[in-house]
């Protein structure tokens, strides 16, 4: 990243990261988070709070500022700091830890870097609260569809199905660990889900769900893909075992480019993640890659989508818990 963004003023000045802010989330004008209203007033004053307005209607009347109902609301860490930690998050492809975050933005604790890391992860999430998500791909569009396995689970098993015990069989295979499936639209953006169990009905429909009829469908040899034909328009698979990795234009390279990625920030960034949180860090690598430089955004313009991603939405802790 950029040296010379980091020295931007609202990074280190709260009126401007006050009304940097306000820009992002008005930007036609300020409006009245009660009402609607676009009839509104700043309050001025040096016993008045920083970035208040008052609704003019009669009828509302009501006093709000730019970080209500967003998840930066009631949180006592100055908003400069805040905008300076989205951006750390929005422009290190590989992520970047608590801890290192706690180090860059200068306060004392690592569990309220860390408890702002996830509500940042929580703004990163697509679509709106209501939800709303469209199908990826489309005519002609190609979607690669694949499964990996990142850490063990919180509650291993023993046993399988049918009775019969696993078998130690070294580190290699899906035995107890976590299941994420990912969906990437060559060329174009990556949905990832982190499941209880990547099996045949979950994955279709996860497909069924996410993927457009008209596309074309991309996987390996997997069974788990099996059902998944009548869903879109083609599936075509490439046969790993028997070392075909690319045949035309039938491949999963760029799914795999992806869970390269992911691996290397979860291993070499983060380090640890428990499984109730899993989600959160997948929601946050989708979201670097599908604002990529390759797609025409730059770190200013990801931070500023983090930043519209913040409205609407609340995460809250009664107690941090470390991770």
């Amino acid at each position: 990243m950029a040296v010379a963004e980091l020295q931007k003023p609202i990074y280190h000045d709260e009126d401007a990261a006050q009304t940097h802010f306000e820009k992002v989330r008005w930007p036609q004008g300020p409006v009245c988070f009660h009402c609607g209203s676009d009839n509104v007033a700043r309050l001025m004053g040096k016993s008045t709070r920083r970035g208040l307005f008052q609704c003019r209607e009669k009828a509302c009347r009501g006093q709000f500022t730019a970080v209500m109902g967003s998840v930066f609301e009631k949180s006592h860490i100055p908003l400069h700091k805040w905008l300076l930690a989205t951006h750390l998050l929005s422009s290190s492809k590989k992520g970047m830890s608590a801890l290192q975050l706690h180090r860059e933005l200068g306060f004392g604790s690592y569990r309220t870097a860390w408890f702002m890391a996830h509500r940042i992860r929580e703004a990163m999430k697509p679509g709106t609260p209501e939800g709303g998500l469209r199908p990826m791909g489309g005519p002609g569009k190609i979607i690669e569809a694949d499964e990996t396995y990142f850490g063990k689970v919180a509650n291993p098993r023993t046993m399988r199905t049918d009775g019969t015990p696993y078998l130690e069989r070294g580190s290699r295979g899906p035995t107890n660990k976590r299941a994420v499936v990912s969906l990437v639209e060559r060329g174009g953006s990556v949905r990832s889900f982190h499941v209880a169990s990547a099996d045949k009905f979950t994955v279709t429909a996860i497909i069924k769900n996410n993927i457009a009829a008209e596309a074309r469908l991309m996987t390996d040899e997997s069974r788990l893909y099996g059902d998944a034909a009548p869903l879109v328009a083609s599936h075509e698979t490439v046969k790993h075992s028997a070392g075909e990795y690319a045949r035309g234009d039938v491949n999963t390279n760029s799914v795999e480019g992806y869970f390269s990625v992911f691996k290397r920030g979860m291993r070499g960034v983060y380090q640890h993640c428990a499984e109730k949180h899993l989600q959160a860090y997948l929601v946050e690598f989708d979201f670097r890659h599908n604002t990529r430089t390759a797609l025409g955004f730059n770190d200013c313009e990801r931070t500023e989508l983090a930043l519209k991603g913040t409205v609407g939405k609340r995460l809250t802790y009664r107690r941090p818990h470390a991770a």
